[in-house]
């Protein structure tokens, strides 16, 4: 009879040491990352670009058949040759879609909206880019000419944190915003009819700089189209900071 009853008292200890008090807890699991204070960089503010390449593209209008540097194959050049300048007017947002909208000259608004969504208003066109740090995001609904954009930050030099007792973790040192962004309706990368289709992907690299006491940012851009293009198109477009809004001036489209 003891000896049944040391055997359950046994067993009862065992059974609390696994699940109660006694037993190791496992590790919470982490929180979610947030875009908003992870950015290894600021790019919030009124900017406003600065055209220091294309100026002949970008400030006027070409003339028809002008494809100069994008890398059209036999089809996009079809499709640009056959461009009427007589309906330029009523091109609309054609010429503001994603794939051409930071090219335009002009002022950019860039905010957050919540902890995980970067804005990016345009007063050329009155566009709204939003760039979504959730890579599980689909695109939802109809293309949209800015299209549905997935952003991440990539970090360079120092990353967060260190090693043991060296105190709480610090910013990364610097880094880059990566957006890569599709279901774009088809559009124009210049106004003279210069095609881009709905099966283009544009992959956009930002980066901060200051220079004489002067803030920059650079987006570097590439659009691959197997639909009109023979490689990837590659700009890239400069925009320095402004002090505020004042001068915020935003036209629609259409």
């Amino acid at each position: 009879m003891k000896r049944i009853v040391l055997v359950a008292f046994s067993l009862s200890v065992v059974a609390l040491l696994r699940t109660g008090a006694g037993a190791q807890q496992a590790p919470a699991p982490a929180a979610p990352a947030v875009a908003k204070t992870a950015a290894p960089i600021d790019l919030t503010g009124y900017w406003v670009s600065v055209v220091t390449e294309d100026w002949r593209w970008r400030m006027i209008m070409p003339r028809k058949g002008d494809y100069t540097s994008v890398p059209l194959n036999a089809e996009g050049r079809k499709v640009a040759d056959t461009w009427d300048p007589a309906q330029a007017a009523s091109d609309g947002c054609k010429p503001y879609g994603a794939a051409a909208i930071m090219r335009v000259p002009g002022r950019l608004h860039v905010t957050w909206d919540g902890d995980n969504v970067l804005k990016i208003e345009t007063d050329a066109g009155q566009q709204t880019r939003l760039l979504r740090f959730d890579k599980s995001q689909k695109p939802a609904g109809d293309r949209t000419w800015q299209g549905f954009s997935v952003a991440e930050w990539e970090t360079v030099g120092g990353g967060r944190g260190g090693g043991a007792g060296r105190g709480a973790a610090g910013p990364p040192r610097d880094g880059s915003l990566k957006v890569v962004t599709t279901n774009m309706r088809p559009g124009y990368y210049r106004k003279n009819g210069v095609p881009y289709s709905e099966n283009a992907v544009m992959t956009d690299y930002f980066d901060r700089h200051s220079a004489y006491g002067t803030d920059w940012f650079t987006v570097t851009t590439s659009v691959e189209d197997p639909t009109y293009l023979t490689q990837p198109f590659i700009t890239s477009t400069h925009f320095k900071k402004e002090a505020d809004g004042s001068k915020w001036n935003p036209a629609a489209c259409e």
